[in-house]
């Protein structure tokens, strides 16, 4: 069955303050709606509604791969809009989602859809545990039972069918896409929330976000090891770089050692195995390849997973070529080949102290170490 998301996002968020509607404002390091975009990548169908004046905005953040759907005057009106666009796609299941909640698991995702499949329609919620008062004129007037009482959340996922028909018969604005659902007749499944799935409304709400992020990151760390034997040549591939040598490194590929151990850092950080899995040195094709190529699909492979590079550590052990005089030249063409900035990188050299086969002058060895983050 094919699932889509609507990503609300056509709000100007003013209760958080700042120059900046809420879900492009930063929250490390990238505005707060592509945290709540890229939540929602594995899906079929991603539509994402937004202010016509942040049109501009989203093609620049989201490129082609997502759709963007102007909003309208009211949120049932944004929904409905987007929901227009994705008739007759053949998508099965929607799920409606808060811009503003960035947080929201993969996890959390997967029960909503799961409960799809025998619910017309399904929604977050957690039951309200503190007591609750009535006020008036600022003192408690009364308290009010929390039984049966549920704080709803996002997404709230239907039938695609049922609650474009609902969505249609209901010309006014609502709270949420469950009240527009409920008033067509629709039974609405509660689905286990999550305290995490916080949204965005007031400007102590991004510390919250911050810190628990930190509490839900994923940390992965990958170390890779490599060795090239030296044969007839003039000069060496190191990290990219091209080196003046008496000889080269032997090799199926380029040989160049040190991103080799670089990118088996990266696979391994993901538990994807080692170079030889993916660009096994038996095919013809690889023969001569640059390295880059290896390690571009692997920095690639920890983004679609989610991954964002934090650093990484090359140390080459050999007695020549000299490493220290091209050490920028490398660290900056590892930047490149991966997208991140220089200061992510670093690359040094050791000897062995005449040591060994790399004492010897025999080969050049080297390590790596790769810190991935998933936010």
């Amino acid at each position: 069955m094919s699932t889509a998301a609507i990503i609300v996002a056509a709000g100007r968020g003013t209760r958080a303050g700042g120059d900046t509607p809420k879900q492009w404002q930063d929250l490390n390091g990238k505005p707060v709606l592509a945290h709540t975009v890229a939540a929602f990548a594995g899906l079929d169908r991603v539509v994402v509604v937004l202010h016509p004046e942040d049109m501009e905005r989203g093609l620049q953040t989201f490129g082609g791969a997502v759709t963007l759907v102007a909003g309208g005057a009211s949120r049932a009106g944004s929904v409905r809009n987007a929901l227009e666009v994705l008739a007759g796609a053949g998508i099965d299941k929607v799920l409606i989602h808060d811009g503003a909640r960035p947080l929201v698991s993969a996890d959390l995702i997967a029960r909503v859809v799961e409960a799809l499949d025998h619910s017309q329609a399904a929604a977050p919620a957690l039951p309200v545990t503190d007591a609750l008062w009535r006020g008036e004129n600022g003192l408690v007037a009364g308290t009010q039972s929390r039984e049966g009482l549920y704080r709803a959340q996002t997404p709230q996922g239907f039938r695609f069918d049922a609650i474009l028909a609902a969505h249609r018969a209901h010309p006014a604005d609502a709270a949420d896409d469950v009240e527009i659902a409920r008033a067509a007749g629709l039974d609405v499944h509660i689905v286990t929330g999550s305290e995490t799935n916080l949204k965005i409304t007031f400007a102590e709400d991004f510390a919250r976000a911050r810190a628990k992020m930190g509490q839900n990151m994923d940390i992965r760390l990958g170390n890779g090891y490599d060795v090239h034997a030296f044969e007839e040549g003039d000069h060496v591939i190191l990290c990219g770089v091209r080196i003046p040598h008496i000889k080269k490194l032997k090799g199926h590929s380029d040989a160049d050692v040190g991103m080799h151990a670089l990118t088996d850092a990266i696979y391994g950080a993901l538990a994807e195995g080692d170079i030889g899995r993916h660009f096994p040195p038996s095919d013809p094709q690889w023969k001569g390849a640059a390295s880059e190529i290896f390690l571009k699909h692997a920095i690639d492979l920890a983004r679609a997973k989610g991954f964002r590079l934090a650093n990484a550590d090359v140390t080459l052990i050999c007695e020549r070529p000299k490493i220290g005089p091209h050490a920028g030249a490398m660290m900056a063409e590892l930047a490149r080949i991966m997208g991140v900035e220089e200061t992510r990188i670093s690359v040094k050299a050791t000897t062995s102290e005449q040591l060994g086969f790399t004492g010897r002058e025999e080969g050049i060895a080297s390590i790596a170490t790769a810190t991935l983050i998933k936010d």
